[in-house]
């Protein structure tokens, strides 16, 4: 039985990395985008492999890769400040725990930096999924105000 790592994301993830992006976000995105093809290239513009080597190369950044038999089934990415900026899962790999074990992985690291919240924006798709893992709405939120925060305390 094969398992799944995670790892550091490199430039040779860059096509494939990118591409489990724009798929995701395409194929599992739906209630954000509608199915509009114009949402959906504006979303995807970035994704492509020099956007993603360049996140590589940011110092302020970490950029992960969910792996199994050398396929990647997920990407995620941080900030220095516990920003989830990415965390996606390739619709080959839904509903097998891939975005679990990066938001996982990425509270770790942000405990090990000393940080005592994580943050991000969510998609409409992923709130209920984030809720799960303990995020929550910012006090006195707007209904489509999707940015979230949990405590990493305790």
């Amino acid at each position: 039985m094969l398992r799944m790592k995670i790892r550091t994301a490199t430039y040779l993830d860059a096509d494939e990395g990118s591409l489990v992006l724009r798929r995701s976000i395409g194929e599992l995105c739906g209630e954000d985008h509608g199915g509009d093809p114009a949402a959906i290239a504006s979303w995807t513009s970035n994704k492509n492999p020099e956007m993603w080597r360049s996140w590589v190369d940011q110092e302020a950044t970490e950029l992960y890769v969910a792996i199994e038999a050398e396929r990647i089934l997920g990407v995620g990415m941080m900030d220095a400040e516990g920003e989830i900026m990415l965390n996606y899962v390739s619709p080959d790999a839904r509903l097998r725990g891939v975005s679990k074990a990066l938001l996982n992985h990425m509270e770790t690291k942000a405990r090990r930096l000393g940080l005592t919240e994580c943050s991000l924006d969510s998609t409409k798709t992923a709130r209920n999924f984030y809720q799960s893992a303990g995020y929550r709405c910012r006090e006195r939120a707007s209904k489509d105000d999707d940015r979230m925060t949990k405590s990493l305390a305790g």
